[in-house]
């Protein structure tokens, strides 16, 4: 009698337990989902780009239910600024940056005369330095992120561009053509150096990429390897 009175409390306990851990786990769930919705809300506006773009795709698959990566857009007197970002980590602490750099974007962008691509990633970089360190040399902010920025004039199709290891790639006749980013991220680094701001004339029929590394590392195919960049190229210029 007593072995199995001990054996039906340890289930109980055991159940009891389950269903504690079943409802805390629908609330961090519940509580990330709502946090996907504030996150897609600050993500480029379809018809914003629908209006500047003849023709585009988008592919964003998070890792988790939220994203370290974020895109977004401006259009001011027929000048078009695209951004794609990679920031450090995924999950809920890369989602929390993906917020602070589009807050910092648009407060970047609110100025007058909006600066140039080389200038904004200059701007960027001293925003993250100085909101995620604490002012003390031990603790630098090694968060950040790597990005891809492009400044199209609509009309001329006057390009300028700069990125933080992500490259700028566009294809021409069938032609891949790829602009080199910085190596070096926007966040600390060893030397921070003023980023390269490149000045590059589209033609219309070109198709360019902005992206992340996400795409490019991901496992699959009969050997279970790395898609990689060379081969996202081939993809592409296909």
């Amino acid at each position: 009698y007593y072995f199995f009175s001990k054996q039906a409390d340890l289930k109980k306990a055991v159940e009891q337990k389950s269903r504690e851990i079943q409802e805390n786990n629908k609330e961090i769930t519940d509580s990330i989902k709502y946090a996907k919705r504030i996150q897609h809300t600050l993500l480029a506006n379809e018809e914003l780009l629908r209006n500047n773009l003849t023709e585009y795709f988008i592919l964003y698959k998070p890792k988790d239910i939220v994203s370290g990566d974020f895109y977004w857009a401006m259009e001011r007197d027929n000048v078009l600024f695209l951004a794609v970002a990679d920031c450090t980590g995924h999950g809920v602490p890369g989602t929390m940056l993906t917020m602070l750099g589009t807050a910092f974007l648009n407060e970047i962008y609110s100025a007058v005369l909006p600066p140039t691509p080389g200038e904004v990633l200059n701007q960027l970089r001293d925003k993250f330095l100085k909101e995620l360190s604490s002012g003390s040399a031990e603790h630098v902010a090694y968060d950040g992120m790597d990005i891809s920025l492009v400044q199209i004039d609509l009309l001329t199709l006057k390009t300028k561009w700069a990125g933080a290891h992500n490259p700028f790639w566009y294809v021409r006749d069938g032609v891949l053509y790829e602009t080199k980013a910085n190596p070096q991220p926007i966040g600390f680094y060893v030397e921070l150096n003023p980023f390269t701001e490149h000045e590059i004339q589209l033609q219309k029929g070109d198709c360019f990429y902005l992206f992340t590394d996400g795409f490019a590392d991901q496992f699959g195919g009969p050997k279970g390897k790395k898609l990689r960049s060379k081969n996202l190229a081939e993809l592409l210029k296909s």
